[in-house]
């Protein structure tokens, strides 16, 4: 909300859909705060993780897997580049394409992020219980499930 001291109209205050834009507010200010803490952003800890958990990959294919834009991909890898925390590296098998690896110092800064962002996690979600937590991830997981499947092409990979 613009200005959160003002009444929202009781017409869609109620609204899931009104609910859910809000809150996503509330945990991307939160997530992006958090990161920025430790010198970092939501994409750098999307591509340091995809790569630990797929291993070295063309951008394309990480763009892919980590929900990054191509557009955003090229300057994300050069700030992490810089900071030594991936390597680029031609494709044996295609020289004009870039393999891009996690080096050991991004595996390490790996750590801190994961530390922050359950920290967010914790700081959205502290007014539920332990049990509330779960149910409200399995319903977010059921509906954003639902909707990828109704909107993704056939040759679109499952993300």
């Amino acid at each position: 909300m613009e200005n959160p001291s003002e009444e929202t109209p009781a017409r869609w205050e109620s609204l899931p859909s009104w609910l859910l834009t809000q809150t996503a507010n509330h945990a991307h200010r939160l997530v992006a705060d958090g990161f920025s803490s430790v010198r970092a952003r939501g994409y750098h800890y999307r591509l340091l993780a995809t790569l630990e958990e797929f291993g070295p990959a063309s951008q394309a294919a990480l763009g892919r897997r980590s929900g990054i834009h191509l557009s955003d991909m090229v300057a994300t890898i050069n700030e992490l580049a810089d900071r030594e925390l991936v390597e680029r590296a031609p494709d044996p098998s295609d020289r004009r394409r870039n393999i891009i690896s996690l080096t050991a110092a991004g595996k390490r800064q790996l750590r801190p992020l994961e530390k922050q962002l359950a920290a967010c996690q914790d700081e959205l979600l502290a007014p539920l219980s332990p049990e509330e937590r779960q149910r409200l991830t399995e319903l977010l997981s059921r509906l954003l499930d639902h909707h990828n499947r109704r909107t993704r092409t056939p040759e679109e990979p499952w993300r």
